[in-house]
């Protein structure tokens, strides 16, 4: 008795499918065609115009001045005491730590630090002149300000890696 309801229910709900799919072909489903709505949203949006930044205000003309004097500044003093450190560190690259020759390298190389002290606050305040006027929207001069930006962190960096090879070069480092 199980088994006849089985194939009873069985072979209802394969007619209940094929009727269906004879339905579905009978041409009462929706079609796939691209409706007209469809093609309303093909059209490209508006181009934004953005404005490019003015000149750079006059307020900030010496400012930037400054600051790569500064920056030319700093690289001077970096190369005049570079020579000089490099043959002490040089000198003690055998000595043990704390030593004389050692402490007369790692002076030379804090010299060194200092001697580009005008670059680095340079830097600083250029990285903070640009950050405050990105965060008020003022984009006058923004180029001007990033070029002179990029240029002294490129001095900056190369003189890292000399005080790295420097540091490097002494035992304890």
């Amino acid at each position: 008795m199980k088994r006849a309801f089985f194939i009873l229910s069985f072979a209802a709900a394969t007619s209940l499918s094929l009727a269906g799919c004879a339905a579905a072909q009978s041409g009462t489903a929706p079609s796939l065609a691209k409706r007209p709505v469809e093609g309303r949203f093909d059209v490209a949006p508006p181009a934004v115009v953005v404005a490019p930044p003015g000149p750079l205000p006059a307020d900030l003309a010496g400012r930037l001045a400054r600051w790569e004097s500064d920056g030319a500044a700093g690289q001077q003093g970096f190369a005049a005491e570079r020579d000089s450190t490099a043959s002490l560190v040089s000198a003690a690259a055998g000595a043990p730590v704390a030593s004389e020759r050692w402490v007369v390298a790692q002076q030379a190389i804090s010299r060194l630090i200092a001697a580009r002290a005008p670059l680095t606050g340079a830097l600083a305040d250029i990285d903070r002149l640009y950050l405050e006027r990105s965060v008020d929207e003022a984009i006058d001069g923004l180029p001007d300000i990033y070029a002179l930006r990029d240029r002294l962190a490129d001095m900056v960096s190369t003189q890292d890696a000399v005080l790295e090879a420097l540091n490097a070069q002494l035992p304890g480092q």
